[in-house]
């Protein structure tokens, strides 16, 4: 059995994924900043290469070597450009970058020792069109699909694929706390500008990364499937 671990799995998009990939038959460890009941729940801070380091290794010596990775932890930022101070810009592009780095960079010996791997990342919908005052956040997931372009073709030959989702306008608890904080915009004019008519659910996201982490998915690599509901395309 296929051993994955889903970052950010301790709600919203990771959440999903790792349920998900649990019900697909994998073995599936989540990584998270906040402690949770759950079986197999690890606290680390994706940020910090040594707690990403100690929850990897407890995590082989439970389930064995890592053969899947999905990198759904994140953090959002909403500020005018010019009142961004570098502070918040490297908090937000250490979550959302960086800890795609740490992670990637402590699995993938695992994949390549073993001649098959599957990692995808989770970007953003906003990397397409881009966002008003999450300038922070939409330049880190936006280098997020560029290293996914990049480790495709440098791990392709090692048996190893690498793609990322973007995700549309998904109702997750981030996207909730964005709404009560008032920096969102009107929820159902955002439903009725989005062509499928509905808001997007994790289960969504999940689906695709399910396939995506497949044994049919292995002629698909440093691709960035949109999951949207066409409202980027």
């Amino acid at each position: 059995m296929k051993t994955a671990v889903v970052t950010g799995g301790g709600s919203g998009i990771g959440l999903a994924v790792a349920q998900r990939l649990r019900a697909d038959g994998l073995d599936v460890a989540t990584i998270d900043l906040r402690p949770s009941d759950a079986e197999l729940s690890f606290t680390a801070d994706v940020t910090d290469r040594s707690q990403v380091d100690a929850a990897l290794s407890a995590i082989r010596s439970q389930l064995g070597p890592v053969s899947v990775l999905v990198n759904a932890a994140g953090l959002d930022g909403f500020k005018r450009f010019a009142n961004i101070s570098f502070e918040d810009w490297l908090r937000v592009v250490d979550v959302n970058l960086h800890g795609v780095f740490h992670m990637t960079q402590a699995a993938l010996p695992d994949m390549v020792e073993a001649g098959w791997g599957r990692i995808v990342n989770i970007s953003s919908s906003s990397t397409h069109s881009g966002a008003p005052y999450m300038s922070h956040y939409v330049a880190a997931k936006s280098a997020v699909n560029g290293l996914t372009k990049s480790l495709a073709l440098e791990y392709g030959p090692s048996g190893i694929t690498v793609n990322a989702v973007p995700p549309g306008f998904i109702d997750t608890p981030m996207l909730r706390s964005a709404e009560q904080r008032g920096v969102l915009g009107d929820i159902d004019e955002t439903i009725a500008r989005t062509p499928v008519r509905r808001i997007g659910k994790p289960e969504d996201i999940a689906a695709a990364c399910a396939f995506l982490v497949s044994e049919e998915a292995g002629y698909i690599t440093g691709q960035i499937l949109g999951v949207n509901g066409g409202r980027n395309t």
